[in-house]
Parts: C-alpha cells; sequence; structure tokens
C-alpha cells in the first residue's frame, strides 16, 4: 500500500498530495525481498514487473546471496546519483516461521541475520536520510520475544 500511494498509484487525495503525483519515480525504487506476486495480483495489485520499478525478488536474493542482492541494489540506486534515500521495512519480509507478528503472512522469507546485513550494507552507502518500519503486530507477539529479536536485528544492521 505505502509503495503504491508514493508511486501514484491510488486515489488522488493519497497520491497527489500538492500537485506532486508521484512523490517517488518508479525508476528511484528497489523493491527487496519481494515474493508475493500472486498474492497481490488476486487482490487486483499492478504487477511491479509492468512497471519501472526495480525488483529483487526473494527468489534471485536466495540465489545470489543477500550481500550480493544488497550491493546490486545500493549500486543500482546510485547510479541515479540520488540526495539519499528512504527504507521502507516491512516486517513481514522475514521468514513466516521467525516472524509470526504480523497479519500477511507469507511462506519464506529473510532470516535475522540476512535483514541485519542487507541493512549494514543499505547504510553503510552514506545515503541513508530515513527509515520506517511497518506491519509487525504486537497482538501476536504476547511475551515480546519477536520484537526483541526484530528490534536487536534492525539495530544491529543500522549501527
Amino acid at each position: 500500500m505505502d509503495l503504491a500511494i508514493v508511486s501514484g498509484r491510488g486515489p488522488d487525495v493519497l497520491t497527489n498530495i500538492k500537485g506532486l503525483k508521484p512523490l517517488v519515480q518508479d525508476h528511484d525504487i528497489i523493491l527487496f525481498g519481494y515474493r508475493d506476486r500472486e498474492q497481490a495480483a488476486s487482490y487486483g495489485s499492478q504487477d511491479v514487473q509492468t512497471t519501472n520499478i526495480h525488483s529483487f525478488d526473494l527468489t534471485y536474493v536466495k540465489k545470489v546471496g543477500i550481500t550480493t542482492a544488497a550491493l546490486e541494489a545500493v549500486n543500482f540506486l546510485q547510479q541515479d546519483e540520488l540526495l539519499g534515500f528512504w527504507i521502507h521495512l516491512d516486517a513481514d519480509v522475514l521468514d513466516d516461521s521467525i516472524m509470526s507478528a504480523v497479519d500477511y503472512r507469507l511462506n519464506d522469507g529473510l532470516s535475522f541475520s540476512e535483514l541485519s546485513e542487507l541493512l549494514k550494507i543499505i547504510v553503510s552507502s552514506g545515503l541513508t536520510i530515513g527509515m520506517d518500519i511497518t506491519i509487525f503486530n504486537p497482538n501476536f507477539d504476547s511475551d515480546g520475544s519477536i520484537a526483541r529479536r526484530f528490534v536487536s536485528t534492525i539495530v544491529e544492521g543500522v549501527t
């Protein structure tokens, strides 16, 4: 949803703030760890493969390894000489076996160590200007153990 809004897909009241639609050009977006193509299509979402969004689907990331894929993503962004970029992190990018505290659960995904490595590479580029974290649902983490592991992984990745 957030990606759709910033890339200008959706109602103008959300996507065309002050006439600036889209807020982010497709060619400046990297979708990393994408693995719900079939589910998205079943909900009527546009296939990212038909856009100029650069997608690193999970199959590719697992094939080449998190380090190689992350470096490729950062190198791709640096080609456009951007002044900086924003990280939007959905908790459900993590493997379902370690991240059950989300409303939208999918099999497979990144491990905590892969997420930490990804964040280290992105942040070490020196171009990260901010990050938001979404999708985590504390109602599915009664003892807080998932949140503690998730937060420590993020801290490890950004420091």
